[in-house]
């Protein structure tokens, strides 16, 4: 047995056998929780229909990775539900609640954790219950014995909870299948009435996950060995919560050593440009939508004024033999094709690969890449303070 072309023998020597297990189990994880959804339908239809009858609103929230999943779903949301949506952070709620929650205006808090033990997790749906008359929960969690999952201990018209398969609640410091996972539900439960006919895209996301993992590994382990101490991570749209999320897999896994930006592809024009340097790897998530390409295309151009960069990849759903870069990836075989939404699923299993083998050519240990402990699967608990006092 192999995982990204290493044995278990040399993967437990260097302290990476679960993330790398972790990285390659994502696309049957994937057809999982789709198959997860939709016997549980009827269930999450008739907690969404009930909420979005009253709700005057939606937050997306989590802390750390689990935050950047609503940056890739506020779009969405909002397409379908026509409802004001927008992704907050748990910690932007708990220092500052009432910039973003009203007694007046009713809610759908739709929370995503992996382990729901974060001190924030809790404190901000509690404050959410506390500042709105009306409020309505979905959390989208990978641990069903967490402290988000059990919020409010007992049954409620108010609350549903989704729980990943429990293979998706990984064990290694940095987060993979259960950020993607939950991304995945997030984007199917905001389509719950084409969850039978959206099991096409899903199994089109998993060929595209395969592809990526068992034939490009090698390259991303190449990539690794270039000298480049910053990385440039560029989305849009949905692909601006893979950015971000793209950027933080690298800087986690190296321990900070190698420094990590994100921005979309528009906002990079304006200033954020100045980072790049020889020692610098640009990264373009492209868009599968045409119109969005023409903007992702010229931005490309645009880099060649300036300093130049020590390298740049372009992650894309098909080639795009007419834009020149050091390395390209396509995922589409044989005219296959992704809505734009799902394509932010697959598109952060590169930075993953490029994560795991920097993390290894540094000499740290992927599983727990932290040195110094100042970083860990679960942040530890501090003061959550009473509002009122």
């Amino acid at each position: 047995m192999k995982y990204l072309g290493m044995d278990l023998e040399t993967l437990n020597s260097k302290g990476a056998i679960r993330t790398a297990k972790e990285i390659c189990q994502q696309p049957d994880v994937w057809q999982k929780v789709w198959l997860s959804i939709y016997q549980n339908q009827s269930d999450i239809s008739q907690f969404l229909n009930s909420a979005m009858l009253d709700s005057g609103q939606i937050i997306l929230t989590g802390a750390g990775t689990s935050a950047f999943i609503g940056l890739s779903l506020s779009g969405i949301f909002f397409r379908n539900t026509k409802i004001a949506t927008k992704a907050v952070s748990t910690t932007g709620l708990l220092s500052h609640p009432k910039d973003y929650l009203s007694r007046d205006t009713p809610l759908l808090m739709i929370s995503f954790a992996r382990s729901g033990n974060s001190p924030e997790s809790v404190a901000a749906v509690s404050l959410a219950d506390e500042l709105c008359d009306t409020c309505f929960h979905l959390i989208i969690t990978c641990n069903a014995e967490g402290a988000l999952a059990r919020y409010g201990n007992g049954e409620s018209n108010n609350k549903y909870v989704f729980t990943l398969p429990e293979e998706a609640n990984d064990e290694s410091l940095a987060m993979t299948s259960s950020y993607t996972g939950m991304l995945l539900a997030g984007i199917l439960i905001a389509e719950i009435t084409s969850i039978a006919s959206n099991k096409t895209m899903v199994d089109t996301l998993a060929h595209y996950g395969r592809k990526v993992i068992n034939y490009y590994f090698n390259d991303f382990r190449i990539i690794s060995e270039k000298n480049f101490k910053r990385a440039v991570f560029l989305g849009s749209g949905p692909l601006s919560g893979t950015a971000t999320e793209s950027h933080l897999k690298v800087q986690e896994l190296t321990d900070g050593k190698i420094i990590c930006k994100d921005d979309s592809f528009l906002g990079f024009r304006h200033g954020p440009k100045a980072v790049i340097d020889e020692t610098t790897l640009v990264v373009y998530i492209f868009s599968n939508d045409g119109y969005v390409l023409k903007y992702e295309r010229d931005m490309v151009t645009s880099m060649k004024k300036g300093n130049s960069p020590l390298l740049e990849i372009g992650i894309m759903e098909k080639d795009m033999p007419d834009v020149s870069l050091d390395y390209s990836f396509s995922f589409s075989d044989n005219g296959m094709s992704l809505r734009e939404d799902f394509l932010a699923v697959c598109s952060v299993v590169p930075a993953q690969l490029l994560a795991f083998f920097k993390s290894l050519q540094l000499g740290l240990q992927p599983d727990t890449p932290s040195v110094t402990g100042a970083i860990s699967r679960v942040v530890e608990g501090f003061p959550i303070y009473d509002l009122k006092k």
